[in-house]
């Protein structure tokens, strides 16, 4: 009777030890960065304007992820931009991507429309952007490949990733 017992205890051990295992932890200095973002963003005051994340990616041709303020970062949606009113700050630079997650105060709208983007064989919403603000070119992270270490290139280069 004593069989079960053991091994019951056993198996929990090596499930428990495989868990720890598997759980990967956050360094301190990113878990503060985030803590600090949080906090941020639930003093962002209203107002009639949007937070932006560039997330550029060489095959793709959405702009990024546009939030509104006070929002986290989960609720954020990957945006196609209109630039009949403003260029976005690479292309107006002509330095396209050299914003790779800077984070903007972005003027303008959500117009309705949906874009399709082939690469990603998806439709977005479309913003249409009337001016923009920098906020920060080196923002607190918030996709997880930022969070627990960045994988190779070959991995992240067709992965759309979510704000988390």
């Amino acid at each position: 009777m004593r069989r079960p017992v053991h091994l019951l205890l056993a198996s929990n051990l090596l499930i428990g030890a495989l868990f720890l295992n598997s759980c990967q932890t956050v360094p301190q200095g990113i878990q503060q960065a985030r803590i600090e973002m949080a906090q941020r963003i639930a003093i962002e005051p209203a107002g009639d304007y949007y937070i932006g994340r560039r997330y550029y990616k060489p095959d793709f041709k959405f702009w990024g992820y546009v939030r509104r303020p006070g929002q986290p970062w989960s609720t954020a949606q990957l945006v196609m931009l209109n630039e009949k009113q403003k260029l976005a700050p690479d292309r107006e630079q002509l330095e396209f991507g050299n914003d790779n997650n800077y984070e903007y105060k972005l003027y303008g709208d959500f117009s309705g429309d949906k874009v399709y983007e082939p690469a990603s064989n998806s439709v977005y919403p479309e913003f249409v952007l009337k001016g923009y603000e920098l906020i920060s070119t080196n923002p607190a992270p918030i996709f997880k490949s930022q969070i627990r270490g960045t994988p190779t290139p070959a991995e992240l280069r067709y992965a759309v990733e979510k704000p988390e």
